[in-house]
C-alpha cells in the first residue's frame, strides 16, 4: 500500500540568517521605521507571520541585527591583530574596516547610533560591553604604535580616531563612496599619528 500522507514540511535551517541579511539591507536601504516585519518577510519569501516565529518583534530582530554586527566587527579585528606582526599596518587594516563598516553600511549604522538607547537596559549593558571589548584592541595596537602613551591616554586618541570616521553618519556631502572612504582613512590615520599613507 502506497504511503499517500503529505511530507513534513522541512524547516530551513538558515532562515533566520536570511531573516537577519534581509532586514539590514531593507534597513540600510529604507531606514528602521519604514521596515515592517512583512517587508522583511516579503524579501526572504515568506509572511510577515512567519518572521515572528523566529523574532518576538521588530525591537527583537533589531537587537540580533546589532548582535550580529557588532559580532563580525570584534571578529574581523581580532583576526586583523592576531595575524598581524606589523603594528602601523595592523592599525591602517583597523581603519580601514571602520570606514568600510560606516560608509557601506551607513543607514544602518546611523540606526544602531539612534536606536540603540531605546533598547531594554540589560541588552544597552551587553552591547556596550562589545563596543569596549572592539575598542580595548584598538588601544592594545595604539599603544604598541607609541609605547609612550598610557591608557588613558591611547583611549582618547583611540574614541578620536572612531569619532573622525564616524562623522560621515551626522552629515551627508554627497561625495562619491570612495573618495570618501580615501578621506575618512586619512583623517583617522592623522588623529591617531600614524605615518605614511593609506592602502
Amino acid at each position: 500500500m502506497t504511503d499517500t500522507a503529505p511530507l513534513a514540511r522541512r524547516r530551513d535551517p538558515d532562515r533566520k540568517e536570511k531573516i537577519l541579511a534581509a532586514a539590514a539591507e531593507l534597513v540600510a536601504q529604507r531606514g528602521y521605521h519604514a521596515v515592517s516585519m512583512a517587508d522583511i518577510g516579503a524579501r526572504v519569501g515568506i509572511s510577515g507571520a512567519a518572521v515572528y516565529r523566529h523574532f518576538d518583534n521588530k525591537a527583537t530582530l533589531l537587537l540580533a541585527l546589532f548582535d550580529r554586527s557588532l559580532d563580525r566587527l570584534l571578529s574581523d579585528e581580532s583576526e586583523i591583530v592576531d595575524r598581524r606582526d606589523d603594528i602601523p599596518d595592523a592599525l591602517r587594516t583597523l581603519i580601514e574596516r571602520q570606514v568600510d563598516f560606516v560608509v557601506d553600511e551607513r543607514e544602518f549604522a546611523r540606526v544602531y547610533y539612534r536606536e540603540v538607547e531605546h533598547l531594554q537596559p540589560d541588552d544597552q549593558v551587553r552591547l556596550r560591553r562589545k563596543q569596549r571589548q572592539y575598542v580595548e584592541k584598538w588601544v592594545h595596537v595604539v599603544r604598541e604604535l607609541d609605547p609612550s602613551l598610557d591608557e588613558s591616554a591611547a583611549r582618547v586618541l583611540v574614541h578620536a580616531t572612531i569619532g573622525a570616521i564616524q562623522s560621515a553618519l551626522v552629515h551627508n556631502v554627497g561625495m562619491p563612496d570612495d573618495r570618501l572612504k580615501a578621506m575618512l582613512r586619512r583623517a583617522a590615520c592623522a588623529v591617531v599619528g600614524l605615518p605614511g599613507s593609506v592602502h
